[in-house]
């Protein structure tokens, strides 16, 4: 055996089309099974005359007005003859169609095949795909080599009725437009290698930067309230505490191991291999950049996290919060009240949004710069997540506004003075015991 890459190797044999494929009318079927026996015969010979016929007929209908064309016999012999020489055409062109053509040879086929690049031999419906391809050469070559022969073999009667039956599609030209002249190859090579010298992320320093990134951030979020709802209800001040305390302890985390191996990355001599003078600065711009979009992905995910908790169609992480009904200066209200509620929410979002907006950038950090990486979270996704907060929180507290408002209809004359303007007056009235009583 020889490990020698051939078209075997390369190419899995596809199943080529049988060498001889013919697309033939129904009229053509009808010549081709009738050619034996006198019967048979005697049909090939009506077909032709029909069709003969058919070309006679409009004829006449063109050149005499007068009516319907009489029949064969009753014509002048200029004219039969005229009508036996498209017989003849017809009839000797049905000898030659029914000749079988040369064809195709396999080898040109497989040839064909190995002009195709690899990737595109490769898939799952590949194979099935280059029969149809193959089968379609087959056909264009069969029907070129029938016309080409026609053509050499028989002249065509200089008819110009005949012309419109007997009209075929004009052979295939090459597109016009297109210089096949020159290769893409040679532009190809150059402008990959232009875009791999000036590209900065493929250097081998940004993919180490995007494994340290993968690593720090894939299952990390800087606040995380989806087990609120287990430890039982909470108030609004404790809910502010905790995301600032879980942002800062989050921030130093990311400082002191992301950002550590960041910054030793950059301090080898390694981490610039490859870099020119003269483009230092847009690496680095392009280092920065990276880390930005490292950092607005983490705000970005901890941000959608915390808004998937007030989820609409599945409460069963919404966050429980504690509120009392109170009783102040003759006047029944919740602490904190609503909008309060809705602030300390939302403060968790400017929270999130706040964090890791001090990193410095590498350039920065080499050089004793005060550059800062832009790590601010975008403010379209800052203000759909507080529109989508805003709306769950309004549609979870339509249960306690209508329970604050029953307590109102119920009990609210004996806080707001009514109850105590009726006893006045009544006593004002000087009732009688049985009154009193």
């Amino acid at each position: 055996t020889s490990n020698k890459r051939t078209l075997r190797t390369l190419f899995r044999p596809a199943a080529l089309p049988p060498p001889v494929i013919s697309e033939t009318s129904p009229s053509q079927k009808k010549l081709l099974a009738y050619h034996k026996g006198k019967e048979h015969q005697e049909v090939l010979k009506q077909l032709l005359i029909d069709r003969a016929l058919e070309v006679y007929y409009i004829t006449m209908d063109e050149t005499d007005k007068r009516g319907a064309a009489p029949p064969i016999t009753e014509l002048p012999s200029t004219v039969r003859k005229y009508f036996f020489i498209i017989l003849k055409y017809l009839f000797m062109k049905n000898r030659v169609q029914k000749n079988p053509m040369i064809p195709i040879q396999q080898q040109w086929l497989r040839s064909m095949l190995a002009l195709v690049p690899q990737p595109l031999m490769e898939g799952r419906d590949r194979q099935l795909l280059t029969e149809e391809l193959l089968k379609e050469v087959v056909r264009d070559y069969e029907k070129s080599m029938q016309r080409c022969v026609l053509r050499r073999i028989l002249v065509k009667p200089d008819i110009k009725e005949f012309d419109k039956l007997e009209e075929e599609a004009p052979l295939p030209l090459l597109p016009l437009g297109l210089d096949f002249s020159s290769t893409w190859h040679d532009s190809y090579i150059k402008a990959k290698q232009q875009i791999t010298s000036t590209l900065h992320i493929l250097h081998p320093t940004m993919k180490a930067l995007l494994d340290f990134g993968y690593t720090a951030f894939f299952n990390f979020l800087l606040v995380d309230f989806s087990s609120s709802r287990l430890k039982g209800p909470t108030d609004c001040k404790s809910l502010k505490t905790d995301a600032s305390l879980s942002c800062s302890k989050a921030e130093e985390e990311i400082m002191s191991t992301w950002y550590k191996r960041v910054v030793g990355l950059f301090s080898q001599s390694e981490a610039l291999d490859g870099v020119k003078l003269d483009q230092l600065e847009s690496f680095y711009n392009c280092v920065a950049v990276l880390m930005s979009n490292q950092l607005k992905g983490l705000l970005q995910r901890t941000t959608e996290v915390f808004v998937k908790l007030f989820d609409p169609e599945d409460r069963s992480r919404l966050p429980l919060f504690k509120m009392d009904l109170t009783y102040d200066e003759n006047r029944m209200e919740f602490y904190p009240s609503l909008q309060d509620l809705e602030e300390a929410i939302l403060f968790v979002v400017d929270c999130i949004g706040q964090t890791l907006q001090n990193v410095q950038t590498m350039r920065a950090w080499l050089t004793g710069g005060t550059a800062t990486v832009d790590a601010e979270l975008p403010p379209h996704i800052a203000q759909c997540a507080k529109s989508t907060l805003q709306k769950s929180i309004r549609d979870n507290l339509e249960g306690p506004k209508e329970h604050f408002k029953g307590y109102v209809e119920s009990y609210g004359w004996l806080v707001d003075g009514t109850a105590e303007e009726r006893v006045n007056r009544f006593i004002a009235e000087q009732p009688g015991f049985d009154e009193y009583t």
